[in-house]
């Protein structure tokens, strides 16, 4: 019994000595943090312009039309912030500061690039632009979505062959079979869930993300039509509330289009989205996906995948430099 309460004894201080050298690393790190050499730019910036709205997109082409069109006015003093390899630009749009940045393609890239934009500034909310597939007929070339809800669908369990059916939506390969349907060796997929980690919430596996319910509110103040340069049998319009999906996969085949339309009544795919909505949500800031349609994801016929991809940029950036509009200085 005397050593049992030695025992006892001895554990109090070494915990303590744990969580004292736990929080001597922590305090190593925010030092690191304090005497990086952007420090004082990082600062200032936070301080003169903060709060910003952050403004990202993932393509070339997207962050061209925005800066080829004059809209975004870099800050005199600080017009740009460089960390871990991408280019912060501070500034304004139509009287809003901004800082906006090209996080690069598919879902790391994103995640990690708003993360940085969310620890190192002083962020508001996240504006996302760029292009995306059509998986639904009623949307067609040069039209933006404003999704109200983003899922993961590159997540998958391959199944064995001849394997039962789980609880999980699952895509059957030999349904797929020609000349008539049959048994397949690679057998089907599982559509797995996402496991979502929040401040003051304990993991949640999901499926679909919502966007935050103000911040969609504030899109229906949107113009329904955009500016066309291209000859289009008809003007494109915003469409509001459909579901979009996100996948570290290029969607360039009909059968699959039409497979993620009639399971997950998914109307855009993309590659990015539901990672930046994520990482926005898990820090509880709210975020806005737009998306242009640049394709219809295998489609269409007798045009290239990318031959709109110009317009789908253009115009998914017209409504989102309105929406930052609507938002204002002080939403």
């Amino acid at each position: 019994m005397v050593l049992r309460l030695w025992w006892i004894n001895l554990k109090v201080p070494l915990i303590s000595l744990f969580i004292l050298l736990e929080c001597s690393i922590l305090t190593a790190t925010a030092l690191l943090r304090l005497n990086h050499t952007l420090r004082e730019v990082i600062d200032r910036v936070n301080e003169k312009g903060g709060p910003y709205i952050g403004l990202v997109m993932a393509y070339s082409a997207e962050a061209h039309e925005l800066q080829s069109s004059g809209i975004f006015i870099p800050n005199s003093i600080n017009p740009w912030v460089d960390l871990s390899g991408r280019r912060f630009n501070v500034g304004s749009i139509r009287e809003v500061n901004v800082i906006y940045v090209m996080s690069g393609q598919r879902r790391l890239n994103a995640g990690i690039t708003v993360q940085i934009l969310l620890d190192v500034f002083d962020i508001r909310g996240i504006v996302h632009y760029g292009t995306a597939g059509s998986a639904n007929d009623s949307l067609s070339f040069g039209d933006v979505s404003i999704p109200k809800y983003v899922a993961f669908t590159g997540s998958w369990n391959w199944k064995k062959f001849n394997s039962q059916k789980t609880h999980l939506d699952e895509l059957i390969f030999g349904e797929y079979d020609l000349p008539q349907k049959g048994g397949n060796l690679l057998r089907g997929l599982e559509f797995k869930t996402e496991e979502f980690y929040s401040v003051g919430e304990p993991m949640k596996q999901v499926f679909w993300l919502e966007m935050d319910p103000l911040w969609f509110n504030v899109a229906a103040r949107l113009q329904q039509c955009v500016n066309a340069t291209y000859c289009l049998p008809e003007m494109p319009k915003v469409v509001y509330g459909l579901k979009g999906s996100t996948a570290d996969i290029f969607v360039d085949n009909a059968a699959y289009r039409k497979f993620l339309f009639k399971k997950f009544q998914v109307s855009t795919v993309d590659e990015e989205s539901a990672a930046i909505l994520m990482t926005a949500m898990s820090s509880n800031v709210p975020c806005i996906v737009i998306r242009g349609v640049s394709d219809l994801a295998g489609g269409e016929e007798g045009k290239s995948s990318t031959s709109l991809s110009s317009l789908a940029a253009k115009n998914a950036l017209s409504v989102a430099v309105q929406y930052i509009e609507l938002m204002g200085p002080h939403f």
